[in-house]
Parts: structure tokens; sequence; C-alpha cells
């Protein structure tokens, strides 16, 4: 379900005061009998100050930045960590991940790595298997991340059938040259850049527990 956006209200507030001041005014002249000089000038203030504020509330309509909309992803809420790991990598994961989910608009993530998922955390699709599409080939062999700002635009949207169905936008970030973190959000165009920069400091962090603690294929 889609949540409304939280500053509607106040973004129209001076366009409707404005409004019914303007209506106000013409009313109260066309009752007015007789009109006095004091009077009119109060008319001339009026009329200005109510199109000050059709003014500012058209303004904030352009301006003042909307929160994306967000929804509820569909899936169960989990935490599925493989069960082979080292006891050192479990805690980095369950730490990194833990981060990510309370700090950003990550909604469900997974850690995979030399073909196999290791973690999967938040809301969780039905489906645990990752085959790896065009994009996540990419990202494994470029080492670059990518960031699906609205996954339901993307034509290649459908190899990200492990995440929840109505994921609105995803990260692809490589974890050293062996694998990616994946996240989900339930907002499209949500990560601000500063989380892409954060997110990949962490991945390139689990990249060294991960040299560390893991054997290399």
């Amino acid at each position: 379900m889609t949540k409304s956006d939280p500053n509607r209200i106040l973004r129209r507030l001076p366009l409707v005061v404005g409004g019914v001041g303007a209506v106000l005014l013409l009313v109260n002249r066309l009752l007015t009998p007789e009109l006095t000089a004091s009077q009119a000038r109060g008319d001339v203030l009026g009329v200005i100050l109510s199109a000050v504020l059709i003014l500012t509330g058209l303004i904030w309509q352009q301006v003042q930045p909307r929160s994306p909309d967000t929804v509820e992803l569909i899936g169960e809420e989990g935490f599925v960590l493989d069960p082979d790991l080292p006891a050192g990598l479990k805690t980095e994961l369950a730490w990194a991940t833990h981060l990510l989910l309370t700090n950003t608009v990550t909604r469900s993530l997974l850690v995979y790595y030399q073909g196999k998922v290791l973690l999967r955390r938040g809301i969780l699709a039905p489906k645990s298997e990752v085959t790896p599409g065009v994009i996540l080939k990419r990202v494994l062999e470029t080492q670059k991340p990518i960031y699906l700002v609205a996954l339901k635009v993307y034509p290649g949207a459908i190899e990200f059938d492990y995440l929840p169905e109505n994921t609105q936008g995803v990260i692809c970030q490589p974890i050293g040259n062996q694998g990616v973190l994946i996240l989900g959000a339930n907002a499209p165009r949500s990560y601000t850049k500063q989380d892409e920069n954060w997110i990949g400091g962490i991945a390139d962090k689990l990249a060294v527990t991960f040299q560390e603690l893991l054997p290399s294929h």
C-alpha cells in the first residue's frame, strides 16, 4: 500500500489560505453598499497579501522536495544466514546488514558471494536462489555498482525475482571481485549519494573480511 506524501498539506496551506482570503475580500466588497477610503485601502492590502500567499503556495509546489512514495514490501520478514560460515564472518555480516536496514531505505537485502547466497535479511521473497542475470553479471565483471532507481521501469528487472515482487529500487554493490551486496528499497529514487557512498564503504569492509576468512575459488 502506497503511503501519501506527509508534506502535502503543508505545501498547499499558503495556496488555500490565499485563495480563501481573496474570495472573502470579493464577497465583502460585493456586500458593502458604500465603499469608504479606509476600506478601499484595506482591500488593496488584503489583495496583495492573498496574492503573496497564492504565489508562495505555487512556488512551494515546485520547489519543496517531495518524499518518495513508499510501499509495504510483499513477503515475510526473516534473517537467513549460511550456517557453515565462520563465526567471525557471521558476526560481521549481522552487524553490517543491521546498519543498512536501520539507517537506509533498504528493506530487503542479500549477500551473494562465490556463487552462493550467504545471507538474506529483511523482507524475504519466496525464492532464495540467485541466478545471475545481465545486471548482476555486469557488476561482477566490472566491479562497479549499479543503482536501479525505479526497478519497475527496467526490462531486466525480472532477474531480481529473489527480492520482494514490489521492490521499488535496487542497488547492486560489488564485494571485491567475487560477490555482490544486493539491496532492495521500498521507495523509488530514495537512496542519496551519501547512502551510496556508505554502502560502498560497508561492501569494501566486507570484502576484506571475506578475503581473510573465506578461501578463494
